[in-house]
């Protein structure tokens, strides 16, 4: 791990001990979200308008949570851990790693290993997505994504021939609000991306470099005060299509999922999905990658 992800983990994880002595009791149960794939609050592979926690208005609270996506081919792990601060700023840092096992040995990678580290911040501009249910105002958040990727064997390739860059910073913005009468929340982000499958493969390519504006969105059920069930959509930029590794090798797909979150007390919650996540690198594997999400989060 790099002193500078050393530090930054070391730093939340304290905040996060601390934040645990100072939050409050003032949110619904799973009104915060759960943590997304990049570390911040939203649902499992979108970033959503709230923060983390249930800390309110001047108070601190804090989330740690560790995630696992298998499908057929591949497999995704995520930790991390996330401060919110008086139910405006969220700091959050995550580490994911993919394995891919020996299905891309056709393309000279066999074992291939993948790690990335994201650092996010988060800022609320205005709305509240519960306080202001009886009316149309959602709440609106603008955040940013550090990532910087490790891409092991594919790394002399990846940035070089293809010409994507190992680090990058995304900006989404992103409005969410909650129906209190029906039981419904509703999610749009917006995020200026290059990023290759998430930033795992990098950012940009040598034939395609610039950001893309793309949506993403959720849509819950709050079928009772401890159980929620949704959908999610995150459309991907699509650097790599045409590369040195052939037509179509590294194409990608957008992502889709179907969850369901469980919160048996304030501090924990489950979350459980069938995921899409598209083809990745179709020349050698064509199937969808279609599989499992389960993730855990702690709450303070």
């Amino acid at each position: 791990m790099k002193p500078t992800c050393r530090l930054a983990a070391v730093a939340l994880l304290a905040l996060l001990a601390l934040g645990s002595a100072w939050a409050g009791q003032g949110k619904l149960l799973l009104t915060g979200g759960v943590s997304s794939i990049d570390g911040a609050a939203g649902g499992g592979l979108t970033p959503w308008a709230v923060t983390g926690s249930h800390a309110s208005a001047g108070e601190i609270g804090g989330t740690a949570f560790a995630t696992r996506v298998r499908t057929q081919d591949y497999a995704l792990s995520t930790q991390g851990v996330a401060l919110a601060w008086d139910d405006r700023v969220e700091l959050s840092f995550a580490r994911q790693r993919f394995d891919a096992a020996d299905n891309l040995a056709p393309l000279g990678l066999r074992g291939l290993r993948l790690q990335q580290d994201i650092a996010g911040l988060k800022l609320r501009l205005a709305g509240d997505a519960v306080l202001d249910s009886d009316s149309w105002m959602p709440q609106l958040a603008l955040g940013l994504l550090h990532k910087r990727s490790d891409a092991g064997a594919l790394a002399a390739t990846l940035h070089g021939p293809l010409g994507a860059r190992a680090a990058d910073t995304e900006l989404y913005l992103a409005a969410t609000k909650l129906f209190l009468a029906p039981r419904v929340l509703a999610s749009l982000t917006l995020r200026a991306t290059r990023a290759n499958q998430g930033g795992l493969l990098g950012h940009g390519g040598a034939r395609s470099n610039e950001r893309r504006l793309l949506p993403e969105a959720s849509l819950a059920w709050l079928a009772s005060r401890r159980l929620v069930v949704g959908i999610e959509a995150r459309a991907k930029p699509d650097h790599l299509a045409d590369s040195v590794l052939g037509p179509g090798a590294l194409k990608e797909d957008d992502w889709f999922d179907a969850f369901v979150a469980f919160a048996p007390s304030k501090q924990l919650s489950f979350t459980a999905a069938w995921v899409d996540l598209g083809r990745i690198a179709p020349a050698v594997q064509p199937r969808r990658q279609t599989g499992a999400y389960l993730s855990a989060q702690v709450a303070f």
